[in-house]
């Protein structure tokens, strides 16, 4: 028996060797070589991805890096903007106020120049009234009898109570 066993434990041996390495033939012709291709396809997909993100980060950061300096040389330009519109601001209200104040000058000269004006028409018409009064004064005293000095003072004040300005 144990010759049995030891034929059969021998002939199991070879078969299961046999199997073995059929079966390795088998799987190395149709499981490995797609397993290893397909491990190996996906190492390069795994490894162009990579490399694809750094790309990808390459471009974000000079993209970042661009939008910075674009962002900067913005704020610069509004800043000059800002500038200058104060500045042309402040050359309208400097202009505006000139102006105002030339305007201003021009209206109280034409003012004064009619004040002036009024015056003197004043003074003129003021002139020839205390004049005609004058006048009929004096008509009236010669009318009146030039002989008596106390009827001529009476006459004048008479005449001057009942003048008026």
């Amino acid at each position: 028996m144990e010759k049995l066993i030891g034929e059969f434990s021998f002939g199991l041996f070879f078969w299961q060797l046999l199997i073995f390495i059929f079966l390795v033939l088998l799987l190395k012709k149709f499981a490995w070589k797609p397993i290893l291709d397909t491990v190996n396809e996906r190492e390069s997909s795994i490894k162009n991805a990579m490399s694809e993100a750094e790309k990808a980060r390459n471009e974000m950061a000079s993209i970042q890096e661009s939008n910075q300096k674009v962002l900067k040389e913005a704020r610069a330009e509004r800043e000059a903007l800002l500038k200058e519109a104060r500045a042309t601001s402040a050359e309208m209200v400097a202009l505006a106020k000139t102006n105002a104040q030339t305007e201003a000058n021009k209206i109280i000269a034409q003012a004064q120049e009619a004040i002036k004006n009024e015056k003197r028409t004043a003074v003129n018409e003021l002139k020839n009234q205390v004049a005609q009064i004058s006048l009929e004064i004096a008509e009236k005293i010669i009318e009146t009898e030039l002989d008596n000095k106390d009827k001529q003072a009476q006459l004048v004040d008479k005449l001057l109570k009942d003048a008026s300005l």
